[in-house]
């Protein structure tokens, strides 16, 4: 079952996701380093050795873990023609009994940037989070400042729910978060809120 998992991939019309190897480095290095300036007010501050291979190494060995533990899934985002690494998306903080959930992150490269890959990528995660993993609910949240983000969520079927306080330290300050919702047999219908 443990190499089972270590396995995980997902194939798109356009895209493959799988866990990042030892072998991506350089392309993720490169890809983080090109879009520094894109990604960095959205996410939480770089450390020093961010990009280096170390860092590198000790991620895809939690990669590995999480997946074995079934914690979390992180995926790599390829283009399936010529398997070029654009972006990177996580289910994480994976919770089984009652909650049966998992939360959502992602990150696109600047020069793959609304081209509707995370798009295609989330609805493939969420469909393999809901028939594969059986789980119930995932939530995403992001700045309310970041529109493009919101949208997407949106189009994915994920729901606005609320704000939370200083949810998450990002670019160096503690900032307020949307918090959106996708549940597999969702009645809410659609709602203009938030």
């Amino acid at each position: 079952m443990l190499g089972a998992k270590r396995k995980v991939r997902i194939e798109t019309e356009r895209l493959t996701l799988r866990l990042p190897a030892h072998g991506d480095f350089r392309d993720w290095a490169s890809l983080r380093r090109e879009s520094e300036n894109f990604l960095k007010p959205w996410e939480p501050t770089w450390a020093s050795d961010h990009l280096s291979r170390k860092a590198f190494t000790n991620r895809v060995y939690w990669a590995q873990r999480s997946v074995a533990n079934g914690t979390a899934l992180p995926l790599f985002i390829f283009h399936r023609d010529d398997d070029l690494l654009l972006g990177a998306i996580t289910l994480d903080h994976i919770k089984r009994g009652p909650s049966q959930s998992g939360i959502t992150g992602y990150w696109m490269g600047e020069r793959f940037a609304r081209q509707g890959y995370m798009r295609e990528a989330i609805k493939a995660v969420v469909h393999h989070a809901f028939t594969v993993l059986d789980l119930s609910r995932i939530e995403a949240g992001c700045l309310p400042e970041n529109t493009p983000s919101r949208r997407l969520l949106e189009q994915c079927g994920y729901k606005y729910e609320g704000v939370a306080q200083s949810y998450l330290q990002i670019n160096g300050r503690w900032r307020n978060h949307v918090l959106y919702a996708n549940l597999r047999h969702d009645r809410r219908g659609r709602t203009d809120v938030g």
